[in-house]
């Protein structure tokens, strides 16, 4: 990106974090706040001059903080010590020993957009000025980004306080001329990785080492990520959901805006003026009943003529006698009496029609989440702060110089809990509505598993909700919260902590199993709109034809000619077929359409089974890109 990322510790986005994360962009420090992040660290060296204690500059860490250091090393006088002595002061070795100890993570690398969003991160929180860090050693950390060096950091180690210690260290100690970077795509060692982006290693001064390990990045980064990719989920899910709706030629009255306006979630109500919308222009929602047919398995007679023989299936209805409408007479005056594929009811199951109660919910829990992120963006997550700007020149040190638990993450830790319990809720309900499509019990005239199977040889989509079903089972078992377990560490110094790295680094990779869930609902839906299309045209067809003897024979319980009801079904067949005859096509309406569309251009209907692993993995990879919610 041309446009570089302005940083001043006070207004960094969620889309500008993913802008240099994943799209490559620059970042250029305030030079106004920068000039504050100076008299921060010029005033930590002014109280280290006078020999003031300072937690993590002339102290130790964590349960070592009642250790002071002195002027010269003990161990110096120990034999042999002169030889491996390191370089510089006590002060400057505490730190570089800070983070050379603390890079202790394990697992695979975190990919590089969550590492680029943890430096963007890190150094929009340094730059509000209260850390200590050097404007140099910021800046160095900031050509990180720039010239493209993301350091290596497994993924596993944070316990989320104090902050992302071990995590961060191994970010901070590729700054120091250690570690592993990846440059170019090529994994390096530390210095080669420096050397080859033109930048010098830092040695680091007064509290710097604190500063650049002591905070939220990690489960801040993986949270905005994460957020990021469940707002399109949300978008794909609703758009499952409009899709397997149009296939089942279900009921829209559920989503009516003076229904939502009772029970105000904001979510619900979005969830429900997006389905509108989705919906809207649609002629197969809310059809009539009886012009829905069901599947019948095709013979070689189903049809007459030779375009017809060419279906892949045969239809239709069973007529209900006058004798059978008692107390329903009322209903049989507005709809004709043949009973399809549509359940005469007047509502959807909960799968279809509680989709803006479940759906919003989730949304409700994302936007919890988007809300505690964007205030941590521009928080200070370290510890101690400082405070140099603070009237009266009598102040004590303790007045300026505050140890403080902002380094705790358990605000993103339990908004991470509330969206971890949301995805397999997301995905449950996604499941659900697949396992309707292919199950005739509750498929609304469907064939059984979306294939024709006139040999009985076919499995169709059957296994494709077996798949489905694994993966919410999955989702459910790792949607437990992290954040409950609390394990001490630091020899009971650091006595309770937010586990919230494990929790977004959970939802992140949650986030990947719904995407497939959601593409496997669409796979199956698009199956089945096509059966729902083919179907309902082709009774539209013998009904344009004006074929009443070939539309009467698929009436399984027709009257023959010369019984008592023969002379009434001829005439409601009629009506039937001019009500068929008359009407306009019934198509989906146009975004569901467009995203039909763009699924067909990668995977055919499927007739007869076939290998079906190609589809599987062209949907999965449809719905993980977001092009299909950008299909034209």
């Amino acid at each position: 990106m041309s446009t570089a990322v302005r940083l001043d510790g006070a207004s960094l986005t969620r889309a500008q974090v993913l802008a240099v994360a994943r799209d490559g962009a620059r970042v250029q420090l305030d030079a106004a706040q920068l000039q504050r992040v100076q008299r921060a660290a010029d005033f930590l060296a002014e109280q280290v001059a006078r020999q003031e204690p300072i937690y993590g500059v002339t102290t130790g860490f964590g349960s070592n903080a009642d250790k002071l250091l002195g002027a010269h090393r003990v161990r110096d006088e120990l034999p042999g010590s002169r030889a491996d002595a390191p370089d510089g002061t006590l002060l400057e070795e505490l730190q570089r020993n800070l983070v050379i100890t603390h890079a202790v993570n394990v697992g695979e690398p975190f990919a590089p957009d969550v590492v680029r969003a943890m430096l963007v991160i890190r150094v929009n929180t340094l730059m509000r000025g209260h850390s200590g860090i050097r404007a140099s050693t910021l800046q160095a950390l900031a050509e990180l980004i720039n010239r493209d060096v993301v350091p290596v950091i497994p993924q596993k180690g944070s316990v989320g306080a104090s902050g992302d210690l071990s995590p961060l260290s191994h970010l901070a100690l590729v700054l120091l001329g250690g570690g592993e970077a990846f440059v170019g795509g090529e994994r390096l060692p530390g210095a080669e990785a420096l050397r080859r982006a033109g930048l010098a290693p830092v040695r680091l001064s007064f509290k710097e080492g604190l500063a650049l390990n002591n905070g939220t990045a990690q489960m801040l980064a993986t949270g905005v990520l994460a957020i990021e990719r469940m707002q399109m989920l949300l978008r794909t899910a609703d758009l499952a959901a409009a899709m397997t709706i149009e296939a089942f030629a279900g009921r829209a009255r559920a989503f009516d805006e003076k229904v939502h306006a009772l029970r105000p979630h904001p979510g619900q109500v979005e969830t429900a003026a997006n389905l509108r919308a989705l919906l809207d222009g649609s002629t197969l929602v809310d059809i009539d009943y009886h012009l829905v047919p069901r599947f019948r398995t095709w013979q070689p007679d189903a049809w007459q003529t030779p375009e017809d023989q060419a279906r892949h299936f045969d239809i239709a209805w069973d007529w209900v006698p006058a004798n059978q409408r008692h107390g329903r007479e009322a209903f049989y005056r507005r709809f004709l009496p043949f009973r399809g594929g549509k359940k005469h009811q007047p509502q959807d199951s909960y799968s279809i029609r509680c989709i803006p109660q479940v759906h919003g919910a989730v949304r409700d829990a994302l936007a919890q989440a988007a809300r505690v992120i964007d205030i941590e963006l521009n928080a200070v997550t370290d510890n101690p702060l400082l405070f140099p700007d603070l009237p009266g020149d009598d102040l004590p040190i303790e007045a300026r110089v505050i140890s403080a638990g902002h380094f705790h993450g358990m605000p993103l830790a339990l908004a991470m809990s509330y969206l971890k319990a949301a995805i397999p809720v997301l995905a449950s309900i996604s499941e659900r509505r697949l396992n309707k499509l292919v199950d005739p019990a509750t498929s609304d005239g469907l064939p059984a598993f979306l294939i024709g199977n006139e040999d009985g040889t076919d499995s169709g989509f059957m296994i494709v909700q077996y798949s489905a079903a694994a993966l919410v089972n999955d989702l459910c078992s790792r949607a437990h919260p992290a954040s409950v377990y609390s394990i001490p560490t630091s020899a009971n110094a650091e006595d309770h902590v937010s586990m919230g790295a494990n929790e977004a680094r959970h939802v992140l990779d949650m986030t990947a199993d719904l995407s497939h869930v959601l593409a496997l609902e669409i796979y199956t839906a698009a199956q089945a709109l096509d059966y729902r299309r083919d179907m309902i045209e082709a009774a539209r067809s013998l009904a344009r034809r004006g074929d009443a003897m070939q539309l009467a024979a698929k009436v399984t319980n027709a009257p023959r000619p010369g019984h008592e009801h023969h002379a009434q079904f001829a005439s409601e067949c009629e009506a039937l077929m001019r009500e068929l005859a008359g009407s306009g096509d019934f198509q989906p309406s146009a975004p569901v359409r467009r995203a039909w569309a763009r699924v067909r251009e990668d995977i055919a209907f499927m007739q007869r089974d076939r290998a079906m692993d190609g589809d599987v993995a062209r949907i999965c990879a449809l719905v993980d890109s977001g092009d299909l919610l950008r299909a034209p």
